[in-house]
């Protein structure tokens, strides 16, 4: 059955209460001249842990629970992201997953969020997703309001805000756009928050039927912030990599189930074994010349819910994780 809840209208409490509460969670509200509301989570304001667990929600379409916590499962990095949401695919691949692509002159970043679910184009003659994903997915979103959050350290021009207006059919003025950079505390929880997105995402490329996952899921240890935009990029993808945990729950037979389990983990990518920083510069910082299926937790578990059967596969690697972190 299609979902007919609007993930924009979701968020909207969401979105209220950082603007609210904007002194008290260390962010900083403001409107473009065509009356975007711009929300810094980062960049001229320190941001920080509830902040970023906030932003994490909102990224999820108000479809999941982000909560913080101390574990004992890692050696060293005790604070954690938690994340799970009984609409996984949904609020993780329609909404989280950073799959709208916006630049204009040197500006470039990576839309994610409730606007995607909005966004449309012009396509031979008719109105289509932006993202083709949604086809698949079933799902587009329509309400008076959308909000876009983006991973980087300026506000974007407003020629991409008109865009993005434009794009889910609205005025500016009913526009809100995050902005979470990478090196910020609050950044940092949102990448990280990502754990089951990633795990939702290698699913899909792995033509695992979206359709037979019925809930999940995850957990990653909060790194420390770095103020170098790569160290900073490496940590928080290291985070999911190398202590990422996800239980996912599914249904269908054994034999996908347990394929699934198999191929999931990051291990498995021929690039796994060096921090992620790393491991970009020996690929001359090129994301397309790196194995796609490195990005996806350290271990997981998926139930089947018809059988009964569970598989684990993946590794905590604290030693690497360390390496990364202490860096």
């Amino acid at each position: 059955m299609q979902f007919k809840a609007s993930v924009n209208q979701l968020t909207q409490p969401l979105v209220q209460e950082l603007i609210d509460d904007a002194d008290r969670l260390r962010v900083k509200v403001s409107r473009l001249e065509n009356g975007c509301t711009i929300i810094d989570a980062g960049i001229t304001v320190p941001g920080g842990l509830e902040a970023g667990r906030i932003i994490t929600e909102i990224c999820m379409g108000g479809l999941g629970t982000v909560n913080l916590l101390h574990s004992a499962y890692t050696d060293k990095w005790p604070l954690s992201v938690n994340v799970h949401t009984s609409n996984p695919v949904l609020s993780c691949l329609g909404s989280q997953y950073a799959g709208w692509s916006l630049a204009h002159e040197k500006y470039y970043a990576l839309g994610s969020g409730p606007a995607r679910a909005m966004a449309t184009k012009q396509k031979d003659g008719e109105t289509v997703p932006v993202e083709e994903l949604y086809a698949e997915l079933n799902y587009r979103d329509s309400a008076e309001q959308a909000t876009l959050v983006i991973e980087n350290d300026a506000v974007p021009p407003l020629e991409i805000v008109e865009k993005v207006a434009t794009a889910c059919g609205i005025t500016a003025d009913k526009l809100t756009i995050i902005i979470t950079p990478t090196s910020s505390i609050a950044g940092c929880v949102q990448v990280v928050g990502r754990v089951l997105e990633v795990a939702m995402h290698k699913a899909h490329e792995l033509h695992f039927p979206l359709e037979n996952i019925v809930d999940g899921s995850g957990s990653a240890p909060v790194c420390p912030p770095h103020p170098d935009f790569v160290k900073a990029m490496g940590r928080t993808n290291d985070a999911i990599l190398f202590a990422g945990q996800v239980h996912i729950f599914v249904k269908g037979d054994d034999d996908a189930t347990e394929k699934l389990a198999k191929e999931l983990p990051s291990c498995t990518s021929r690039d796994y074994g060096k921090p992620f920083a790393q491991v970009f510069k020996d690929n001359n910082y090129d994301f397309f010349k790196i194995d796609g299926m490195l990005f996806s937790p350290g271990s997981v578990i998926v139930s089947n819910i018809e059988s009964g059967h569970s598989y684990r596969a993946g590794m905590l690697n604290n030693e690497l994780l360390e390496l990364s972190f202490a860096s």
